[in-house]
């Protein structure tokens, strides 16, 4: 199983990443491991997310939400 998630920075910005652990990931992210660009938006929290099947599947959704608007984005939350 792999997950598309989206974090919600300390700064409010939001932060779309792909994995299959998604509660280590989260504890990577907010102990400073996981991305340089949460690195220093600390704490963050879990927002948003979708399964699949495969890490295919996953990359190419994560593409498609890192090309929305951070409107669009927002949309898709509350969806």
């Amino acid at each position: 199983m792999c997950y598309v998630y989206i974090l919600e920075c300390a700064d409010k910005s939001l932060y779309t990443g792909w994995t299959v652990d998604l509660d280590n990931r989260l504890k990577a992210h907010n102990n400073g491991k996981a991305s340089k660009y949460t690195r220093g938006r600390l704490p963050v929290k879990l927002v948003y997310f979708e399964t699949y099947d495969n890490k295919i599947d996953a990359q190419k959704r994560e593409w498609e939400i890192k090309q929305l608007s951070r409107k669009e984005k927002l949309n898709l939350l509350e969806s």
